[in-house]
């Protein structure tokens, strides 16, 4: 089993644990419990019972819901290193989405029974969760706002953004592992609407398309055509 504390510099190459209190840092690295996925494997199952907070360390997380007539709703696609299960760790709630591995995957599980007892200890602790999940609340307005108020084109680009800056929580990077049907679900689109979006994209110099993947030619002037 691998040692959580290999992958200390990598978690720290994402905002939230870099901006963590030295101690606690160290705390849930003593905690962490290292967790392999194959490509497919079911993590956790909405209306599960919650069973910790997760990093994505190696590999990619699908999250999102899958409807009684077998609708997919793809709210998000994560890459290393981002955290997610937070809103469990404040309600003890079941989880409220699916979580499958998109590729040979391996995360760090902070059990929630380790992790409440580290906050009843401490309990100034609790702001940095909570800051975790109000990012995340921030992006999920406006994602509902762009939903609302934004053309196909405009809102795809600031995904495609949103997706590259791995929703806030690292620097960018121009490669997005990502299949154009993915996309689509993220936006609610169809696919011959994304595709005919990313070709516009691709003919403009801003993208270049392969299979699976995107790769973002141009930051500046996507981030015009998201404005």
């Amino acid at each position: 089993m691998a040692d959580p504390h290999h992958y200390f510099s990598q978690l720290n190459q994402g905002h939230w644990f870099a901006a963590l209190p030295p101690a606690l840092s160290q705390s849930l690295l003593e905690m962490a419990q290292v967790q392999r996925l194959d490509a497919g494997q079911r993590l956790f199952r909405r209306g599960e019972k919650p069973s910790g907070l997760y990093a994505v360390v190696e590999g990619a997380v699908r999250i999102g819901a899958v409807s009684e007539n077998g609708k997919e709703a793809l709210l998000t696609l994560v890459e290393p290193p981002y955290w997610f299960g937070e809103i469990s760790l404040f309600d003890g709630l079941p989880r409220t989405h699916d979580a499958f591995a998109e590729s040979a995957s391996t995360l760090l599980l902070l059990p929630q029974h380790d992790l409440l007892a580290l906050l009843e200890r401490e309990p100034q602790y609790w702001r940095d969760f909570a800051l975790l999940m109000s990012h995340k609340l921030r992006l999920a307005f406006l994602t509902l706002e762009d939903m609302s108020l934004l053309p196909a084109a405009p809102r795809l680009a600031r995904r495609l953004l949103l997706i590259a800056e791995n929703y806030g929580e690292s620097e960018p990077r121009r490669i997005l592992h990502l299949a154009q049907e993915q996309l689509a679900l993220m936006l609610s689109l169809s696919r011959q609407t994304t595709n005919q979006i990313l070709k516009e994209l691709q003919a403009q110099g801003v993208v270049q398309l392969t299979y699976g993947e995107i790769e973002i030619l141009d930051f500046e002037r996507l981030r015009q055509l998201a404005s």
